[in-house]
């Protein structure tokens, strides 16, 4: 068995846990960005049905 191969696995391991911290990190990023933007779509269509209301009480 080549154990100079053994030597390397620290090295694959660490880009894998760094690997795996950005798939992370873009996930959470992706995942606050679609919340933001249905919040602000439905802070949007709130304010549609209120303008609607008050045309509809005047």
């Amino acid at each position: 068995m080549n154990w100079k191969v053994l030597e390397h696995v620290p090295l694959l391991l660490y880009i894998l846990a760094a690997k795996t911290l950005i798939l992370c990190l873009t996930f959470a990023g992706v995942k606050m960005y679609q919340r933001k933007r249905l919040e602000a779509k439905q802070q949007k269509l709130e304010a549609e049905r209120k303008k609607q209301s008050e045309k509809k009480d005047n």
